[in-house]
């Protein structure tokens, strides 16, 4: 829920999210410690007694002595330090709380997806029993949630059982859960009596909730207002068209749907919302709960009416400002003395049943025949009348006018369903967005902008205006057309955004069926409380593709000529990454490009566009020609890739980049080219600023890949700083080294920092020359990060005058060597952090390239400087085959793979092969507070270090059933927590390289299969930093 609030009120569901400290990553701490005493309550005295007669055992179930139990339960309760509410309050209102807080319950909870206003969430929030028979439970709709709930409830006596919502109101701030009593067996169950006709000004009330998430509280007030109007929260849910009551409580987060009762015991009302500027909670009457509840216990349907009108309650002297005539302000008071005010038309929707009849500003007189001042009297006459014609007399500009409306269904304009397809959700738009916007309840909402429609700027509120050139008014149109479209196409999309309905955008969209190839449809079914999922049909296969003409841009008014030739060896990257693995925090990257073999294809491009293999990559030729890629190589240290693209299907002139073999020379004049953000070409001549050894800082939040071991050049222009991909060349467009985007570390604002810097071509030729000749380099690497020294250091470090005098006359213009600063972790290291490198096979090593020997090398013979003294070693080279991620698994909405690269550089230990990489919002995972970084060791106390374990032992737990996982974090803290197996929501799925692609196969307990998938939110992912 959107926390900027117009009124500055507050909502009092709590969301729940693990401590992110600014210089840690998540899970660096121990984990939120439950608070022994949550649920409980501690008044100071005894309670009263129960009759067991009242409570028989549950059927098949041993006697339970109640008696004793309470007299137990009251007991500990004395234990507990008196809390400030209930030392002051009277006997009387200490017997009442204490029969009260045994019907009051913790709810925990989360919202599986983006439905309507609402995004994912994973919170926490009260209700309190209202049938004790039945189970139901009265809370917020805004706990209830909109969309796809799952959830369970925590009694006073910490016994906790599953909920599942039965209803909730489309418009008004309240829902229902169920629960089986049965699951209650170590206390009574009792229900909280509703009666909102107690609810007057000067009553005084207790707020019983779950405050702040800390445990069970009561909060005092006096209730001073019964006719104030829905507090506006602004964008998001909202209540309306209802009345709320006002006290002084200062409820905070957690607290809604808390009962507010009387001194009898009695709920008078709702707790739903405050005010932030002041010690100010509003509450919700519970005229309209207690009706729905009524209809639900006689299993009959909870009709509700509308006529898309949206009213406020102003006070009289404004109602005659607005033509109220003394004549019936006089009718008013005479029939409802204490009334201050009238209902006055907010907002009317167009093509709605007022539409044109009613109009802003008009006062609400009689309703057939009937005189009306109130909310809860209109809403009873529009449910009765729901497909009827009612008589509406209003007052507009001080003259009568008397009009008759057919009332809608409130519920047929609420969202039921909604439909998933090319990683995106969709659905109707509803009746609350549309509201919010005064606009016509009709449309396509982007209710999860993720996958192939996640468009650019704001994340939601977009309407699909056509697809492919089809309109699409409404979801079933929008269904017909993307049934039509094949996989791997590129289609036209128009959408409008709800603020700004004035512009229309327009945008190509690349289809995905593949990653996510199922188009379903989740229907709500409040029988069983979850939503079902129906196959709407296979993907259409994708089309072949034909050859395609193009031309390059001429850059004919660049003074350079050479200019012209390199940008025709420049191809647009742009990758679309399904999954967030590997630490890399975006699902969308687009680059540029070199060629440097225009007959094969191949093209060099940055690591930060093309992070890793399971992804889309288009290639786009001369702007114009879009074809697919694949990927080559991904350089473990250097910071680029090579991908290749089929050279037949581009009928355009794509030159080879010509690569030098020469190093480059500080002070040396290049000519930059490269491309800024508007992705337009910019060229200047200018000079190399420095060439200096760099490693990328780590990113602490999330570790990620990154260049180590590598050279990087600088120049001197301001240009630099503005291209993320480019070239420096000579005047005869020979390239000496490409410029491209290096990924850094998050800085404490979640920005992620980005270096441009130049890559020296002579490093590239090596391994663009196997694969020119049809061999995939099989690299080898040192496992260590090394860090320039100077002489001064050297010196101290135990260097004698005969090893500096070799160093100045090595590399006269940098006098310098290097050190160890760490070792992966992972693989045995004869070098050991400090150590000072002198020589690699007989060379001394003064420049970083001259450790390029090892990609070649089994072993490599070093002197180093160890302790301040010379020792020679053999030091064994590492493989880089499994370097790369190749197999992921998706359990519970986590994200689970081997530890990569940047893990092994950065941690000292692997506690498993089993790395928690991301997870899903309003996932198990993100409710229990599974954290990426982290590392999973056993499942239920059975050790599972590696994926197929863990998916051994996972296969065996049901579904819907708790299990213990022992963690250790990034810092080495074990502990162990709990989590609930949710397989309809969040399958387990797996990821497996094989070849040249990627195969998807989801679990259904032990057997694996290709069909059903899960609801893959890339763009609800999150790989480290919480929110």
């Amino acid at each position: 829920m959107d926390m900027s609030r117009i009124e500055q009120a507050r909502a009092k569901r709590k969301a729940v999210a693990v401590p992110l400290l600014p210089d840690d990553r998540p899970g660096k701490v121990m984990r939120e410690e439950e608070d022994p005493a949550y649920h409980d309550i501690d008044a100071g005295v005894v309670g009263e007694e129960l009759d067991t007669d009242m409570f028989p055992p549950p059927p098949g179930d041993e006697f339970i002595d109640l008696a004793a139990m309470q007299a137990e339960i009251d007991g500990q309760r004395a234990l507990l330090p008196p809390i400030a509410a209930a030392m002051n309050d009277s006997a009387e209102w200490q017997r009442t709380i204490e029969s009260v807080v045994r019907n009051v319950v913790s709810i925990r909870f989360c919202q599986t997806c983006s439905f309507d206003t609402d995004p994912a969430v994973t919170s926490e929030a009260t209700g309190f029993v209202v049938d004790a028979e039945k189970g139901y439970i009265l809370t917020n709709r805004h706990v209830v949630c909109a969309g796809p709930f799952r959830g369970y409830c925590v009694f006073d006596n910490h016994e906790e059982c599953d909920v599942h919502p039965v209803y909730r109101d489309p418009i008004h701030d309240f829902g229902i859960l169920r629960f089986d009593p049965k699951d209650i067996k170590y206390m009574p169950v009792a229900a909280l009596e509703l009666r909102p006709d107690l609810a007057c000004v000067g009553v005084e009330i207790r707020v019983v909730g779950n405050d702040a998430g800390e445990k069970l509280s009561i909060l005092s007030g006096v209730i001073s207002r019964t006719d104030r109007n829905a507090p506006d929260y602004g964008e998001g849910y909202n209540d309306f068209n209802t009345n709320y009551i006002q006290a002084a409580a200062s409820a905070s987060g957690g607290s809604s749907g808390s009962p507010v009762v009387n001194v009898d015991g009695y709920a008078v009302a709702l707790q739903a919302g405050g005010s932030t500027e002041a010690a100010t909670d509003y509450f919700l009457p519970l005229d309209r709960p207690l009706r729905a509840l009524r209809c639900i216990q006689q299993k009959i349907p909870v009709t509700r009416g509308t006529i898309q009108a949206q009213w406020l309650i102003k006070p009289f002297d404004e109602c005659r400002r607005l033509g109220l005539t003394s004549e019936w302000e006089a009718i008013v008071r005479k029939e409802f003395p204490k009334e201050i005010g009238m209902l006055i038309a907010e907002t009317l929707l167009p093509e709605g049943p007022s539409h044109g009849l009613i109009q802003e500003g008009d006062i609400l007189l009689k309703v057939n025949d009937e005189l009306i001042t109130k909310f809860i009297r209109l809403d009873e006459i529009l449910d009765e009348s729901v497909g009827k014609s009612i008589k509406v007399l209003i007052q507009r500009g001080g003259t009568n006018v008397e009009i008759n409306l057919t009332v809608g269904d409130l519920h047929a304009i609420t969202p039921d369903r909604f439909l998933t397809v090319c990683g995106a959700s969709f659905h109707n738009l509803s009746y609350q967005a549309a509201r919010l916007y005064a606009i016509a309840v009709k449309g396509v909402y982007v209710c999860e902008p993720a996958g192939s429609f996640r468009f650019e700027g704001m994340d939601r509120g977009w309407l699909i205006e056509t697809v492919d050139n089809h309109k699409t008014t409404n979801l079933d149109e929008f269904i017909a057309a993307m049934k039509t479209i094949p996989d791997r196409a590129r289609i036209v999309v128009t959408y409008r955004h709800l603020r700004d309905l004035h512009t229309m955008h327009t945008s190509i969209l690349y289809i995905d069926r593949h990653w996510t190839s199922k188009m379903r449809m989740a229907i709500r079914n409040d029988e069983t409380g979850i939503w079902d999922y129906k196959d709407l049909g296979d993907p259409l296969p994708p089309q072949p593709l034909t050859p395609k003409v193009a031309n390059f841009i001429r850059l004919d008014h660049v003074t350079y000529p050479c200019a012209s030739s390199l940008v025709r060896s420049f191809v647009r990257i742009s990758c679309n990454m399904p999954l967030k693995l590997d630490g890399f925090p975006k699902s969308r990257k687009t680059g540029f490009g070199l060629v440097v073999d225009a007959k094969k294809g191949l093209v060099v491009v940055s690591r930060a566009i093309l992070p890793y293999d399971l992804c889309d990559v288009s290639v786009t030729i001369a702007e114009s020609v879009i074809v697919d890629g694949k990927v080559l190589f991904l350089h473990p240290l250097q910071n680029y890739g090579i991908v290749q693209y089929d050279p037949s299907l581009v009928l355009a002139p794509v030159e080879s980049a010509k690569l030098s073999e020469e190093p480059m020379r500080q002070g040396s004049d290049t000519i930059f080219l490269g491309f800024n953000q508007n992705l337009r070409v910019v060229v200047a001549k200018t000079s190399v600023t420095d060439i200096t050894t760099v490693a990328v800082p780590a990113n602490s939040t999330a570790p990620r890949y990154r260049a180590i071991n590598v050279d990087a050049i600088t120049v001197d222009t301001s240009l630099s700083g503005q291209c993320g991909s480019g070239v420096l060349a000579d005047e005869d467009g020979t390239v000496r080294a490409l410029w491209m985007t290096y990924l850094g570390e998050r800085t404490h604002s979640a920005k992620d920092v980005e270096y441009h810097l130049g890559l020296a071509t002579p490093s590239l030729l090596h391994v663009i020359r196997q694969i020119q000749n049809g061999t995939v380099p099989k690299l080898r690497y040192l496992n260590v990060e090394l860090h320039l020294v100077h002489m001064s250091q050297v010196r101290i470090m135990g260097a004698s005058e005969e090893w500096i005098r070799k160093v100045e006359e090595d590399n006269p213009e940098r006098h310098q060597l290097f050190m160890v600063r760490k070792i992966e972790c992972g693989h045995n290291q004869v070098l050991s952090e400090g150590d000072l490198i002198l020589s690699v096979n007989g060379k001394v090593m003064t420049r970083i390239s001259e450790l390029d020997v090892m990609y070649d090398n089994d072993m490599l013979d070093m002197v180093i400087m160890r302790n301040c003294k010379e020792v020679h070693l053999k030091v064994p080279t590492v493989s880089t085959d499994g370097l790369e991620t190749s197999r992921v698994v998706i359990f519970c909405g986590a994200v689970l793979h081997s530890p990569h690269h940047a893990v092994k550089q950065q941690i000292s230990k692997l506690h498993s092969e089993v790395y928690v990489s991301a997870r899903t919002r309003g996932s198990p995972a993100y409710q229990y507070s599974l954290v990426p970084t982290n590392f999973i060791v056993a499942v239920n106390g059975v050790p599972t270090l590696d994926l197929d374990s863990f998916l051994a032992e996972t296969s065996k737990i049901p579904d819907n059933t708790y299990f213990r996982l022992r963690v250790i974090t990034f810092d080495n803290i074990p502990f162990v927590i709990s989590l609930k197996k949710n397989e309809h929501y969040f399958p387990t799925m797996e990821f497996l390289r094989e070849g040249d692609g990627w195969r998807r196969q989801t679990y259904d307990g032990k057997s694996t299969h290709e069909g059903i998938e899960s609801n893959i939110m890339v763009e609800s992912m999150d790989e480290g930093c919480d929110g």
